[in-house]
């Protein structure tokens, strides 16, 4: 049957500092607001970012000379422009990227998408960000007094986690309104490391062993991989844009989409990448507090939780939608609350329980096998439509609707997604695991571009030998 909005769903307007409402349930045209500039920021916030410097440091580390990590840096974040390009399916649907890919995958195979993409993983970048946090927050119970200890980790892993839920809570308006200041505020504080990191960097940097033949492709597509899985991650990106007017460009749309993420994403990452070239980066943590005076370690350390608070605000808020896209008839508000207990839960594991970490971060090298071959398929849809989706039609979830294909299943989307997963797994090159494609090419990762564009291509081709492009309004 069709989504039927809770009851407090779809009945107010979408303000700053008022709980949203609204869930899934179709944008009405006159409740549209804002301009595609406001999705800068909105981007920006989550990518001035801690992690960044971690990655930039980690492609040095893997040895590559300053020159062609810079590349990859650079290359590697051009994928945000995939992530700005489904952006535009937001203003034309006016409902949730969750709830738009029912147009690639029908009404009941994108529960299982969902299911794996909108909830899971993001349960699991919910964990990962917050524990990177809460090793940074960690000094600051004890400028208060309070003696380092697992009841103190959990402290401050729970004040992060609820700090961030309630942002997720209150929603659109609020997230549009708060992240242009946290952009700024938290720049300032990530030029100021940037600047003391600089001036420690080797610019004549080469590495002690210099890499060759394979050894050198191998880091390179290990290298681009790492920079390349955060793009992927964000198929979310019509979330944020769905309040904007219908006949809102889609170029600005895309592109202060991409734009917000792809600048502070790169400039940062080649922070890290400098840090490398000075700093002892196997440990960032303590390289870069080695290089700020006293005072400005707790503020460093405050800007982290702070971009983890807006990166992860904006996940738990597209988690939530998933949840109701899954088919839960929660409120919006309680679909958040559910995911920030499972990721607060995830995390309280991942800083207390070291194997668990390690068994999530090993997970997350392989996820791309995912992510890549999803964000293939939708940005290949949103190409072969136009742009152009029926958002009603799309929260028509009766047999027979126009987006239910075969017994609610696309058979195109499923077996272009299956495809590129496949392609991707037999091509991935992890530290724990390689497909036999990587093998024979001496470890090469090829897993993001085999799989990304592999199964953009199969979508193209199984949805015209299928004919199921027509659900869409011409």
């Amino acid at each position: 049957m069709a989504h039927t909005p809770t009851a407090r769903e779809g009945v107010g307007r979408d303000r700053a500092g008022q709980v949203e409402t609204r869930g899934i349930d179709q944008v009405p045209d006159g409740e549209r607001h804002g301009r595609p500039a406001e999705l800068f920021a909105v981007w920006a916030a989550p990518n001035v970012s801690y992690l960044s410097f971690v990655v930039g440091a980690a492609l040095v580390l893997l040895g590559l000379p300053l020159g062609e990590a810079v590349a990859v840096v650079l290359a590697g974040n051009l994928l945000w422009l995939l992530t700005g390009y489904v952006a535009i399916s937001g203003p034309a649907a006016g409902t949730a990227g969750s709830v738009i890919s029912r147009a690639m995958y029908g009404i009941r195979a994108n529960r299982a998408v969902v299911a794996v993409t909108g909830w899971l993983i993001s349960s699991l970048y919910l964990a990962l960000n917050w524990s990177a946090a809460s090793v940074a927050a960690l000094g600051l119970p004890e400028l208060v007094g309070l003696p380092a200890s697992a009841a103190v980790e959990a402290v401050v892993v729970c004040v992060i986690a609820a700090v961030t839920v309630l942002v997720a809570l209150f929603g659109h308006a609020t997230i549009v309104r708060l992240y242009p200041a946290l952009t700024v505020l938290l720049t300032v504080v990530f030029v100021v490391v940037s600047v003391l990191v600089v001036l420690r960097a080797d610019w004549a940097y080469v590495p002690a062993e210099p890499l060759r033949g394979t050894a050198h492709l191998v880091a390179l597509a290990a290298g681009f991989t790492l920079v390349a899985s955060a793009p992927l991650s964000y198929a979310n990106s019509p979330d944020l844009a769905r309040y904007l007017p219908r006949d809102s460009s889609r170029r600005a749309v895309a592109l202060w989409t991409a734009a917000g993420a792809y600048l502070p994403s790169a400039v940062f990452t080649v922070v890290g990448v400098l840090a490398a070239t000075g700093l002892d980066m196997t440990d960032p943590q303590r390289a870069l507090e080695g290089v700020m005076p006293g005072w400005f370690v707790p503020v460093f350390a405050l800007g982290v939780v702070g971009n983890t608070v807006a990166n992860n605000a904006m996940t738990a808020y597209s988690a939530g939608l998933s949840v109701q896209s899954i088919g839960i008839r929660l409120p919006r508000a309680a679909a958040v609350l559910v995911v920030g207990a499972v990721g607060a839960g995830l995390t309280l594991f991942a800083v207390l329980v070291f194997d668990f970490l390690t068994a999530v971060n090993t997970m997350m090298e392989l996820v791309v096998v995912v992510t890549g071959p999803c964000m293939g398929v939708f940005a290949a849809d949103v190409l072969l439509r136009r742009g152009r989706y029926d958002g009603r039609a799309l929260l028509d979830e009766r047999p027979g609707s126009p987006y239910w294909y075969r017994a609610g299943i696309n058979p195109a989307g499923v077996l272009a997604t299956l495809v590129g997963i496949g392609a991707a797994v037999v091509c991935a090159g992890a530290s724990t695991w390689s497909g036999p494609v990587a093998e024979a090419l001496g470890g090469v990762n090829l897993a993001v571009p085999v799989g990304v564009v592999g199964a953009a291509a199969a979508y193209g081709l199984l949805a015209r030998a299928f004919g199921t492009l027509p659900a869409g309004p011409r």
